[in-house]
């Protein structure tokens, strides 16, 4: 009800709000307080123009008593006392005394309460007035001291009426809720004053004066002098007055209670309590309380100057008395010197520069140039940028390239851009002789669009010297803002953004009286939105990013403004990644320490995590959402607007030296990662340091001959630990210590002395190798030689399919001597005789075996040949994750999930239950926008890796592969749908169960013409021993095939082309099958053209290779048997399923979590 009363009830409405609780207060009271104030509020107005005229006429007034004041109001002044000389007639005589309330200056029918609810009043308890009005209220307070009286009207309307002469310092100021402008009588105290203002003022008695000025008040406070800005010099006001209206617009809040004036900022945060002192609010000006109303004028210009990045305080002078941009405060000029403009901006003396012809209109010439290659490469992989200026209004636009070869296409954009922009085109464009600018198909280009190319003489950069002079300041604005907050180089694009954003709303010589701003778009800029480029500051986190217990908002620096948007660019310190936001707090006083990870305040360390609500600005909001700007590098936005952008991990260009790279932190934090071996959740193993010979500069055929040195598959691995889990063998795992030094050379080798261990007196000499050390070219041949030769004098056969698998057999029986006829067998369809299994992996070995004894001793000859870790059981390897119990073997790769979900951001998503939609199509060329390569193939990279231990992400990862050249938002869009699959299934794994007697067997399938743009089939297979998955492949076939029967034909084909690999990796371990390998296939043709080796009108096209499936089946060493399609394993390798089909087919593969015990049962 209160809300939407008229605006004439405001003032009872704030007096109802601080008197009455709202929370017990009924509808009956309101309106009755309501009704009362309308009645004295219409009576009032028919009886203002009798008291203001009595009120202007009033002479000199003589002390009154509280009786004689009692008796002249009701009309019984004492006869002997002189009231007043003088008296004017009003309506108090005009009608008989009320028979109600007594007085006469109205009936008895008009009074006020008369047949209206009757009030009761809650000070002397009677009816028929409120406390407010209660005269035994009055009197009681009434000062006992004589004080100048005057008429009660004047009370409602001259401010300091109430007060006694004399009472109060003429200095001193009251707040005021009736003026709309500061207002000061004292020229004395202005410290800048502009006579020039001369308008006159209506006060509050209605008088009207002259105002002989408007400017800058000087007060003295305990902080030092302050300067309250836009006050009105009125030379005969009788006190100084602080508007109530001028606090509110400036954001701040106040109100009026318990005998007290508050006012808050814009947080609700009290900042000054001041007491009422004979009904007024008088400000003592020594409370340090009060910078709510002023501002400080020694601390304003050097912060405007940082904001506006480090730009020159005169030209900051003519924006701010040209009123060229909105909200920008008193600058003022002055010889301080600023250190981040020293060091960013010291240049020799200028030379005289000649005036040259200008253009009239906009586009008439364009100047044009390029800056770079940059030593350290941006946050978006880019090494240049290329500027276009406008001559007639020095409008500046900016992009960023990777390469020179950029020019052309980027100029087309801009032409474009700007020609809709302005509505001309461009006639003239003005760049140096550099080879991106005079290209063939460029100067196609200028001619088929009428533009008049004007080039540099060569090795003449003044001719082009708008664009130079340009690329100077930019320059200078950048080094300038990262050295202020401290920032790597690596934000170079960002400083040079931000600072061509700020240049085009600074004023220049060029175009006189606007801004380039204003004279492109003729809108005026606005600076009430800048803050110091690199400041920490903290966004918010929407509710549904976040759960009730988390932080409600994240750390990061602030690196610029949004062009397409109204909020700021920041780069997230957690995330590594740049997104636009509109709710920010900014703390310009901080900044970064990449050293060590914390904010840095006024010379102190301060937490992460310290209150962001003590010290921070915050930046008002915006009624826009988060949405991307174009810039140098990738976006986060918000998935209802479009997909997600990543950037990539900060990337330098490689150092040449450890001098060099010794002065970039990530290159010490990588090379802290380098020496540092973790754990499986994390923790730190061992530290490692080691000296490396430079052998890049080694010449082959010189100083070293072959280099190659064999590391163990994947595949090879996951069948070792197929086969343990099979017989129950527990894997146990060892690390050489220093591998590569254990290499006999056979070359002679020199290398100079180590930095930091050159031998006294011998700085001449060098050292002659007696073995390996690492970054020789041969060092990892030379390792691999000696541990082969180690293993064949301990009896250790080696496979001739896989160079690093050793196998010792009974009694140093050789593969080559057994056959398949074995005998008691038992219940198990395998049978090996290998007492000892080695798997070797640079420095890494995997041993198991049947021979518990054989094992304790191949291991202590080990420990002998070589200095040796024994790690225990094997639990982490390559990344995966070994859990060995009684139940059987788990592998997986938890953490390494985590670590790619943390990486592109992916931690905190929503799950989905499949890694792609069903039926959904994916091409090269898709129209959509594309994407940062770079990104998209580190995400695909990854995501291959983890399908070491998960065969439900193959499908998907084969298919994003084959989009690496050039991927678009929508691929990148489902590479990030796998990713939330991920998310859910991160603890999954292969559980290999112990003893789960099976033979090997395999599923071959294909989706025929699967691509939507060559119409070639993919190719997939799985193959099982006990009861999981150990290998699997999705892969596009090479060739199109012309039918189904042919796809699946091919499949089949390189399915046993697989098999047979592994079928001699078995023997080679000693592991005999006693039936066929079987291959499983949901294809009746293709399994009758295997049978059939007649040729025919279907068939004779097929490239013979793939005839191996036919000879195979025919010599009985493989069979080929049909499984219906909803049986078929090797879908999931080929498309995509939907949800239960996905499910059944991923729990048959054995992938399940460490939690559900084993492999799930379908």
């Amino acid at each position: 009800m209160m809300v939407s009363l008229p605006e004439k009830f405001e003032p009872k409405i704030s007096a109802i709000e601080e008197s009455c609780d709202l929370k017990t207060l009924t509808v009956y009271e309101l309106i009755s307080k309501l009704q009362v104030h309308e009645q004295r509020t219409a009576f009032r107005m028919e009886d203002m123009a009798a008291r203001e005229s009595a009120f202007q006429a009033l002479p000199k007034w003589k002390p009154l008593t509280p009786s004689s004041e009692k008796k002249q109001q009701y009309g019984r002044a004492d006869k002997g006392k002189m009231v007043a000389t003088q008296y004017q007639p009003s309506k108090k005589d005009k009608f008989p005394p009320c028979p109600i309330c007594k007085r006469t200056n109205h009936d008895g029918k008009d009074y006020w309460y008369k047949g209206k609810p009757q009030v009761q009043c809650r000070f002397c308890r009677k009816y028929g007035h409120i406390e407010k009005f209660c005269k035994f209220k009055e009197n009681q307070y009434r000062p006992k001291q004589q004080q100048a009286q005057v008429a009660s009207t004047t009370e409602d309307h001259l401010f300091m009426a109430s007060l006694a002469s004399g009472s109060v310092d003429k200095c001193s100021w009251f707040v005021d809720s009736g003026c709309t402008c500061h207002m000061a009588n004292n020229e004395a105290i202005f410290s800048e004053l502009d006579k020039s203002v001369r308008i006159k003022v209506k006060l509050g008695n209605g008088s009207i004066v002259q105002l002989e000025g408007k400017g800058i008040v000087a007060v003295q406070t305990k902080k030092g002098t302050k300067y309250i800005h836009d006050v009105l010099f009125i030379p005969s006001l009788s006190q100084n007055l602080l508007s109530v209206a001028q606090m509110l617009k400036k954001g701040y809040s106040v109100s009026f209670a318990n005998n007290a004036c508050y006012i808050y900022d814009s947080c609700g945060v009290e900042l000054a309590r001041i007491k009422m002192v004979e009904n007024s609010f008088p400000i003592m000006w020594n409370s340090p309380c009060l910078h709510a109303v002023y501002v400080s004028k020694s601390d304003e210009t050097p912060l405007w100057h940082k904001r506006y990045g480090h730009f020159n305080l005169k030209s900051l002078k003519f924006l701010q008395t040209n009123e060229l941009v909105r909200d920008l405060p008193e600058i003022h000029v002055n010889d301080d010197v600023c250190s981040s403009c020293q060091f960013g901006k010291l240049h020799r003396q200028v030379f005289p520069i000649n005036n040259s012809w200008r253009a009239s209109q906009k586009l008439e010439l364009v100047h044009t140039d390029v800056c770079g290659p940059m030593k350290t490469a941006s946050l978006g992989q880019n090494l240049y940028f290329i500027l276009f200026i406008d001559d007639y209004t020095r409008m500046t636009w900016v992009y960023f390239m990777s390469s020179k070869a950029q020019v052309f296409s980027v100029f087309k954009k801009f032409k474009v851009l700007v020609e809709n922009q302005s509505g001309y085109k461009i006639k003239t464009l003005r760049s140096d002789n550099g080879k991106e600018y005079t290209s063939k198909e460029f100067d196609s280009f200028c001619e088929d669009a009428g533009i008049a190319h004007q080039l540099t003489v060569p090795y003449t950069p003044q001719q082009n010297g708008v664009s130079e002079r340009k690329n100077r300041t930019i320059m200078e604005m950048a080094r300038c803002m990262l050295h202020e907050k401290k920032l790597p180089k690596n934000f170079w694009a960002e400083a040079v953004y931000t600072a061509i954003y700020l240049l085009n709303g600074l004023p220049t010589k060029a175009v006189q009286g606007k801004t380039p701003i204003e004279a492109w778009f003729g809108v005026k800029p606005s600076a009430h939105h800048l803050k110091i480029f690199g400041s920490i500051c903290y966004t918010h986190v929407p509710d549904a990013k976040r759960t009730k217990l988390d932080v409600k908002a994240e750390i990061g620096i602030l690196v610029g403004y949004s062009t397409k948007s109204k909020g700021y660019r920041v780069y997230n310190l957690q995330s590594g990644k740049i997104s636009v936001h509109r709710d920010v707090q900014v703390d310009e006083d901080s900044h970064w320490d990449w050293d060590k990870r914390v904010v840095v305040k006024n010379g102190d360390i301060a937490s992460v995590k310290d209150d962001v609500e003590a010290s921070k600005e915050e930046i008002p909001a915006s009624n826009v959402a988060d949405v991307d700007a174009h810039h140098d590098s990738p976006v986060m936005k918000t998935k209802s607007l479009s997909e997600i952008y990543e950037r990539c991990n900060l990337a330098v260009l490689e150092p040449n030296t450890y001098v060099e790279a010794s002065k970039h932190d990530i290159w010490r934090h990588a090379m802290q990662e380098e020496i540092t071996k973790m754990n499986p959740d994390g923790s730190i193993y061992k530290h490692k340091a080691r000296l490396v010979v430079k052998g890049y500069a080694q010449q082959a055929g010189i100083d070293y001959g072959d280099t190659f040195a064999p590391v163990a598959r994947h595949d090879t691995v996951r069948m070792l630990i197929a086969l343990s889990a099979n017989f129950g063998w527990t894997i146990y795992h060892m690390d050489v210590k220093s591998a590569f030094l254990n290499g006999h050379l056979q070359e002679d080798i020199y290398v100079q002395q180590p930095e930091g261990f050159i031998i006294s007196g011998h700085e001449d000499k060098v050292y002659k190798l007696k073995k390996a050390l690492y970054g020789l070219k041969q060092a990892p041949r030379s390792w691999y030689s000696r541990i082969d030769s180690f293993f064949l004098q301990q009896g250790f056969q080696r496979s001739e399919n896989e160079p690093t698998l050793y196998v010792k057999r009974n009694s140093g029986q050789s593969s080559k001597d057994t056959t398949f006829s074995v005998e008691n067998s038992g219940s198990n369809p395998f049978v090996c005789d290998a007492e000892l299994l080695v798997s070797l992996y640079v420095d890494d070995l995997l041993i198991t075996g049947s021979n518990s004894q054989l094992l304790l001793s191949f291991k202590a000859d080990l420990m002998k040949e070589f200095e040796m870790s024994d790690l225990g059981e094997m639990s982490y390897f390559l990344g995966m994750e070994i859990h060995q119990c009684e139940s059987g073997i788990f592998v997986s790769q938890h953490k390494y999930a985590l670590d790619v979900l943390k990486k592109f951001s992916m931690d905190q998503c929503k799950s989905v239950p499949t890694p792609l939609v069903q039926n959904s199509k994916l091409i090269a060329e898709d129209g959509y926008e594309k994407t940062d390569a770079s990104i998209y193939r580190s995400l695909v990279g990854s995501l291959l890796y983890l399908t070491a231990t998960r065969p439900d992400l193959m499908y998907a990862a084969s298919l994003l592969s084959r989009f690496m050249h050039s991927p678009s938002q929508a691929h990148f869009g489902v590479a990030k749908r796998v990713l939330r699959y991920l998310n859910g299934t991160s603890d999954y794994g292969l559980w290999f169960e112990k003893h789960k007697y099976g033979i090997l067997h395999c599923f071959s399938d294909s989706d025929w013409a699967g691509s939507h743009e060559d119409a070639k089939s993919t190719t997939g297979f799985v193959f099982f021993f006990g009861s999981a998955a150990f290998s699997w492949m999705s892969r596009k076939q090479e060739v199109v095939a012309q039918s189904t029967a042919e796809a699946e034909y091919i499949a089949a084909a390189e399915t046993v082309n697989h098999a047979t690999w592994i079928n001699k990796m078995l023997i080679d371990m000693g592991c005999y099958q006693l039936k066929l390998c079987v291959i499983h296939c949901d294809n009746n043709s293709a399994i009758a053209i295997a049978h059939n080796p007649v040729q025919h009108g279907c068939t004779k096209h097929v490239n013979v290779k793939f005839h191996v499936l036919r000879n195979m089946v025919q010599s009985k060493e493989i069979e080929m048997v049909y499984c219906h399609s909803n049986e078929q394993v090797a879908d999931i390798f080929t498309k995509a399923l939907s949800k239960f089909k996905f499910e059944k087919f991923r729990s048959k593969l054995g992938v399940s979590s460490k939690n559900s015990g084993g492999v799930l049962k379908t």
